[in-house]
């Protein structure tokens, strides 16, 4: 390995250390919107896909679109939340809502669908490689977000908030939601991560 590649592969490893899942997020960056658009959209671009399908598929919300997002999961929540355990509920929403944008993560279910008439041998295999698509493309921006000083956390209130989500930014019917991230500044730092033994999780043969 050369020196500029030893760089780069610690480059990323110090990166992929660095992100976290940071909760206490705020709205104030200073990245213009258009950079923090185009970096998200790059790196679901760059994101690996099995057979190249590139089946994720993106919403980005920002400013007041990212509020509302908050506002129809809190309405969905409060339908099946008691409501002597709604308050803390919804403070939690308030800390979703308080980052500065979301984005939304989708499987195209048409690209799958195509996939698995195309190669019907591999027809069960379609969805779950997209499930690993999404996680990878999620991961990705997730980094590079990171490496912008950019905080985020991953969310899942699919499928409660599905049909709110379509009908609101006229979303595919063929989109399915995988997760949301939110990303802000980073209000305070995520607390010291725990790593388990690496016997109990790694074999290695030579």
């Amino acid at each position: 390995m050369t020196g500029s590649e030893q760089e780069h592969a610690e480059g990323f490893l110090a990166l992929a250390k660095n992100r976290r899942t940071i909760y206490a997020l705020g709205n104030r960056l200073t990245l213009a919107e258009e950079e923090i658009i185009e970096t998200i959209k790059e790196a679901v671009r760059q994101a690996p896909s099995a057979f190249n399908s590139q089946s994720s598929r993106i919403l980005i919300l920002l400013g007041q679109e990212h509020h509302r997002f908050w506002e129809l999961t809190r309405e969905q929540l409060r339908k099946i939340v008691p409501p002597e355990n709604f308050q803390g509920t919804s403070d939690k929403i308030d800390g979703f809502a308080a980052a500065a944008g979301s984005v939304l993560f989708f499987e195209d279910q048409q690209v799958i669908k195509g996939l698995q008439e195309q190669f019907a041998s591999y027809a069960d295999n379609f969805p779950v490689w997209s499930e690993h698509s999404t996680g990878i493309a999620q991961y990705a921006v997730w980094l590079a977000l990171t490496e912008k000083g950019i905080g985020a956390n991953l969310q899942h209130y699919n499928p409660l908030v599905d049909a709110d989500v379509q009908r609101t930014w006229n979303i595919p019917e063929s989109w399915l939601l995988r997760g949301h991230m939110n990303f802000g500044s980073i209000n305070a730092p995520a607390g010291e991560k725990t790593y388990m033994d690496d016997n109990a999780r790694f074999i290695i043969a030579r």
